[in-house]
Order: structure tokens, then sequence, then C-alpha cells
């Protein structure tokens, strides 16, 4: 017996030294900071921003038509408030709305950029209006604030980079790469007819770029527990995204004589095993990156979970939603309360981990559900994208242009769950990220598609000077 105990004993001793050891080797990624020089902000940025939400850019769904009095009202405000940038940079129109700029580089050796945002904005609930602070549309500048739908999400990063190029156009800069900017038209709905069509453009015309930059990182503040410094979050991939309908199809009948396999509750029993029985949280790229790079940051008993994912993985993952989503979003079924309906359906929305596919999606729901229940994809499909690189001259540069922009910062590569036009910049690009400098935190987090979108004016100010000095230090 003492013999068993004192083994036990060593076994223990030997597992807390592992985790010591990995803790202790787990240190700081962050790379050093330097001083930047103060560029000053145009003196009208801020009213330029406030009209550009005054163009109601909305898109409403895949098959709808854009405004295009909207749209091409807010191109012609664009050309009239960027003149520099309309002489000096060739555009091209994608698919009637979508805009493609390209500032020519001094040096055709080197491999051109990619700056992406989007010009079109979410709907705005009409019972909502009343908890605004202004109209949505209004485009009012408080004394801290600009409000407005697109403030945020995205025309913030679309108005700020134009002020870039026509202030360095200002300057007489030549950038040595060749430096597209492209603004899609319908990221709100997928982007098929915006971003994958200027993609297959490019593409057609032969362009690889270093280096493609979207929206999807942003700046986190106090939403990391345990570490104290915003976070700036440089996504490297996204979730794939993807909705199948549920069919159950009976032969119905009067609600006084149910059978025992109801339509809606065989449709309702598909819905609980799904959730019940969701895809397992796993450790992919980048999640782990994720792990090193926040996990070094954490206080020492954080740090431990977070430098022995093979002991601690299950919670950390959870936390992390590192797995494939299930999400119920629509259910339709019934005519009368006295008639069991014949058909009901149910749409469930998956966001899917890397590794996994659309097809696995599917085979999964199949594998999990009654056989009788018809599975069907619906709408806008679309496979994770793939993992771009931390170790890139250009990741480098984004990462040093950040830390020296917010030196308190932590940066750290992750994965986005939600979708972005930067999906289809893969192809024609060596690395893509995903990240601008707007800041989030608990009180600004639901800004994002819901009431009372705006932004601050000192974090419009960061969006301007940090795409300033990174256009300036990709092209050094």
């Amino acid at each position: 017996m003492k013999s068993i105990l004192k083994l036990i004993g060593i076994i223990i001793l030997i597992i807390v030294a592992v985790l010591v050891f990995n803790t202790m080797r787990l240190g700081s990624k962050q790379v050093a900071s330097e001083t930047l020089e103060k560029i000053t902000i145009p003196s009208d940025a801020y009213q330029n921003l406030s009209k550009a939400i005054q163009y109601p850019t909305i898109s409403f769904s895949e098959d709808a038509i854009p405004d295009s009095t909207a749209f091409f009202g807010f191109h012609r405000f664009l050309k009239e408030t960027f003149p520099l940038t309309h002489t000096y940079l060739s555009l091209e129109k994608i698919n009637d709305y979508s805009l493609l700029y390209k500032w020519e580089g001094s040096d055709a050796s080197k491999k051109p950029i990619i700056l992406m945002s989007h010009q079109d904005v979410v709907p705005v609930d009409e019972p909502t209006l009343g908890d605004w602070e202004a109209g949505p549309f209004e485009g009012k500048i408080t004394d801290t604030h600009i409000i407005g739908r697109g403030t945020m999400d995205d025309k913030g990063t679309l108005i700020g980079l134009l002020e870039v190029v026509e202030k360095l156009l200002e300057e007489s800069f030549q950038p040595t790469r060749t430096m597209y900017l492209a603004f899609g038209h319908d990221e709100e709905v997928g982007g098929a007819k915006g971003a994958a069509a200027i993609a297959e453009h490019l593409n057609a015309k032969g362009v690889h770029a270093a280096m493609t930059l979207d929206e999807g990182g942003f700046i986190a503040e106090d939403l990391v527990p345990g570490v104290d410094s915003p976070v700036a979050m440089v996504n490297l991939a996204e979730k794939g995204f993807a909705s199948f309908r549920l069919i159950v199809e009976t032969t119905g009948g009067h609600s006084s004589q149910p059978p025992r396999e109801n339509t809606i509750g065989m449709l309702a029993q598909a819905i609980v095993d799904l959730e019940n029985n969701q895809l397992p949280y796993k450790l992919v790229k980048p999640v782990d990156y994720q792990l090193e790079y926040m996990g070094a940051e954490l206080p020492f008993f954080k740090k431990m979970a977070f430098a022995n994912p093979w002991l601690f993985k299950k919670p950390i993952l959870k936390a992390l939603n590192s797995h494939t989503t299930t999400a119920p979003t629509i259910i339709d079924g019934g005519i009368k309360n006295n008639v069991i309906p014949t058909v009901a359906e149910a749409t469930i929305n998956f966001r899917i981990l890397p590794g996994e596919t659309i097809e696995s999606t599917k085979q999964h729901i199949e594998n999990v559900i009654s056989n009788k229940i018809k599975v069907e994809p619906v709408g806008f499909l679309t496979n994770p994208s793939p993992v771009s690189s931390i170790d890139s001259e250009a990741f480098k540069t984004l990462e040093k242009t950040i830390r020296n922009m917010f030196p308190n910062s932590v940066v750290v590569p992750g994965l986005v769950g939600g979708g972005t036009d930067a999906r289809y910049f893969y192809k024609i690009s060596d690395d893509v990220y995903r990240f601008y400098p707007v800041r989030i935190s608990p009180s600004s987090m639901t800004r994002f598609h819901g009431i009372d979108e705006k932004i601050s004016k000192d974090n419009y100010n960061e969006i301007i000077e940090f795409s300033y000095h990174l256009i300036k230090g990709l092209n050094q």
C-alpha cells in the first residue's frame, strides 16, 4: 500500500513539475513598441464621416436590388470629398456598386497590398428608433461621438482609409507597393456580388497580393478576464457559415387524435437533439496561437491553464467557443390550432470550425436526427477560411504598427466567429488578416448591428492614424 501511495505521490509531483515548467516557459509574445510621429487629423474628418452615414446604403437580403439612389449618391459624395484620391488613383466599379481603387506603386517587384471595407450597412428595426440618441442616418456629431448606422460597421474604416490616402497624396507620398482599396457593397448579405466579384476580377488580371486586410478584428477593452490591458484581436481566419432547413412531412390530421409522431413534435425533437449533441470543442489553428499569445499575459494560475491545454483544454476551448456552433434561427409550421400540420420546417445555422466542412456538418445533422426528416442546405454557404501566417513580413508590420500605436495593448492572433468579405481573398493573397482598431467594450458590443451605433471621436482619430502608419510601414 505504501509503495502505491509513493508511486501516486511521484506521479503527482511529475505532473505539477510539468505544469510549472510549461507555465514558466510561456513567455510574452509582444514585440517592443516605438514612438510614432503624431499626425494631424484632417479638420473635416468628423463631418465627412457624418455625411457618409447619411446615405442609407442598406443591404436587406441576398436577392434585394441595392438602392441605387443611396449607393450612387454615396459614390458622388466620395468623389467630391476626396478629389486627390479620385485624380491620382484609378477607379473601377464592379457590378455597378462595388468600388476598386488602384494606387500604382513605384516598385513592380513588390507584391501589392489590398485594404478592404464595405459600403453597406444593416437595416434598423423601426421599433427601436426611439432608443437611439439620434436618428440612425442623421450622422449627428456630439462633443464626443459620431452617431449613426455604419460608424462602427463599416463606414468608419472606409472613410478613414480615404482620409489617409487623401492626406498622403497631399504630402506627395508615393507607395512602393501598388495599393488596392476594395469596397464591396453587399458584405452584410454574404458579399457574393461585391467582394467575391472584386476578388475574381483581380484574379483574372493576375493580381496576387502580399496581404489583404479587412474588418473582423478589433481592440477589446475589459472583455478578457484576467487581462487588464486592451487586447488587439488580429484574426487570421474565420469560421464557415451554413444553414440547413429541417423539413418534416406527414399526413397531418385532427388535433383531437394526434399520432404518436406529430409533425411539430418530430421537428422539436430534432432541434433538441441537435442542441444536445453539438460538434466537439477542438484545439485548432489559429486557436492555439490565441492560447499562446493571450495566456502569456495572464496571472500565474490562469496562465498555467493556457500553458497546459493537454490538461485544461475543455474549459478554455469552451470559453473561446472553439467548436462548430448550432443555432436554430427560423421555425415555421401550422395554420390552425386544431389542425396537425402536414409540413413543419426549421432553419438551423452553423458556424463551422476550421477543419470541418459544410458537408461534414450536414452529415452530423443526419447522424443526429431522425431519418424521417429531410435536410436541405439553404441560402448562403461557405466553408471555413484557410489560416494565415503569423510569420510573414506583412503580419510583422501589422503587429508592429499596432504595438507602436497602442503600446499598452496585447496583440493576439485569433479566429473570428462571424463572416467577413476577407474570405474571398485567400486565392489572391499570401495572407489575409482582419483588424482595424475599433474599440469594443462590454457597453459598446451591442451597438454592432444594434441600437445607437456610434464611434467616439478619439477612436475614429485612432483608426485614421493607424491606417496612415500602416500604409507607410508597408511601403518602406
